[in-house]
């Protein structure tokens, strides 16, 4: 018989309640207890949708800490409270699996190594990226040396219009100096990824980047503070309106705190909610474009280009490795790999071919709540382990003291 492991989850946002439904759907290897969040509406959701007992759904996490509540815990609150919650999570005696990034402050990311290495418990941070088929593909290509020696990656990261106006420009990611930059809280994903593809650690970085648009100057003459009160209701893409009822973007949790999103519980929601404010009439000041430099010490290069402005609905990723005797190209908007060999016909792979079901995240949110439990089963430390996750937080941390000093060359101090 398969061992199960007990979970459970403090911070009942999007993706608290995604690892938690993909934990419940593996009932041969998991059940979920007991979680806590601040919100009674969500925990009513989690309460109701994961048939928990009422005992265990907590309000506090005073009460929730005072004993060890399973064998995993999930930390999914906002960004300035990850590293708290995994002390008291590693002093209770929790495996812990923590949302990304592990912390908007470099000072806390470097200090958790040394509560992880003095309890002994084991710390999975989510990039779950490299767990998504399509990118474990491309790393299976490069490893092969398909297209011989890698020499540089590009990568851009298409964070789609609406994306950025519902998460960095009114929602929790808005500001960096309540959470992280924007090239840690978006692209932390995209500096794991690199420095997996490369092999290598980053040695140095250089950065670009400004807040171009979503700001007060660029509001429309007449516009209102609240897309409900304007009359580009209608017309503006950017409208709440129309990016939660039109586009269909998703609103379940942080919009209207419901376990059903209608159009009616969303149109009442924007009436108050911050997710219904003007774009150019909010308090945000995280970049909406930025480039960025990096080689690595192995002598590979990358460039990583993050912009809002892209005609997608949730974003998407574009990533062209060049090497000595070919080229892979990964176009998650074209949902294929391109593997093109110089001298040789070039092989197509249609991303939903490698995909088992339909899934956050390219899959990676299946594929991580899978892995976890190989890793936790073992000896081995797994593929995004803490010490493996800080590398990726120091090119950001770096990335943008660089941006901040206009585009300064920054070198990484390693953990």
């Amino acid at each position: 018989m398969e061992k199960i492991f007990t979970a459970s989850c403090i911070g009942l946002g999007h993706r608290g309640i995604e690892y938690l439904q993909e934990m419940y759907n593996t009932p041969n290897h998991y059940k979920v207890v007991s979680v806590c969040d601040i919100d009674k509406k969500r925990l009513d959701i989690a309460k109701h949708d994961f048939k928990l007992d009422e005992s265990l759904c907590f309000d506090n996490e005073e009460d929730f800490f005072k004993e060890k509540r399973s064998d995993i815990l999930i930390v999914s609150t906002q960004d300035r409270d990850h590293v708290g919650h995994c002390i008291k999570g590693l002093k209770l005696g929790y495996d812990i699996l923590c949302e990304k990034p592990i912390s908007g402050l470099e000072n806390e990311v470097r200090e958790l190594v040394d509560p992880q290495r003095k309890y002994g418990h084991k710390i999975f941070v989510c990039h779950v990226l490299r767990y998504a088929p399509a990118f474990t593909k491309a790393k299976k290509l490069l490893d092969a040396g398909t297209i011989g020696q890698l020499v540089m990656i590009d990568d851009i990261e298409n964070v789609g219009f609406f994306h950025q106006a519902h998460s960095f420009v009114r929602g929790c990611w808005r500001n960096s100096n309540e959470t992280s930059p924007m090239i840690l809280a978006k692209c932390c994903h995209d500096m794991d990824l690199l420095t997996w593809y490369a092999n290598s650690r980053c040695k140095s970085i250089s950065s670009i980047g400004d807040l171009r648009f979503f700001k007060h100057e660029n509001q429309p003459e007449g516009a209102a503070d609240r897309c409900l009160d304007c009359k580009y209701v209608n017309s503006c893409p950017y409208s709440a309106v129309y990016g939660y009822t039109v586009l269909g973007f998703n609103a379940r949790l942080s919009v209207v705190n419901e376990r059903v999103a209608s159009k009616e519980n969303i149109m009442e929601a924007l009436k108050t909610s911050p997710y219904g404010r003007c774009v150019f009439k909010c308090d945000n000041n995280v970049v909406d474009n930025q480039i960025t430099m990096m080689r690595f010490e192995n002598g590979v290069t990358a460039n990583l280009r993050m912009t809002a402005f892209t005609n997608c609905k949730a974003g998407g990723r574009i990533l062209k490795f060049y090497g000595t005797y070919g080229q892979i190209d990964l176009d998650e908007l074209a949902n294929t790999i391109t593997v093109g060999v110089f001298g040789k016909e070039k092989e197509i792979i249609n991303i939903d071919n490698l995909l088992d079901l339909e899934d956050g995240h390219g899959g990676g949110d299946a594929g991580i709540i899978r892995e976890l439990y190989n890793n936790l089963l073992s000896t081995q430390p797994g593929s995004t382990t803490l010490a493996a996750s800080v590398e990726s937080h120091l090119m950001a941390f770096a990335a943008e003291e660089s941006r901040l000093k206009g585009g300064e060359l920054i070198y990484i101090k390693h953990q």
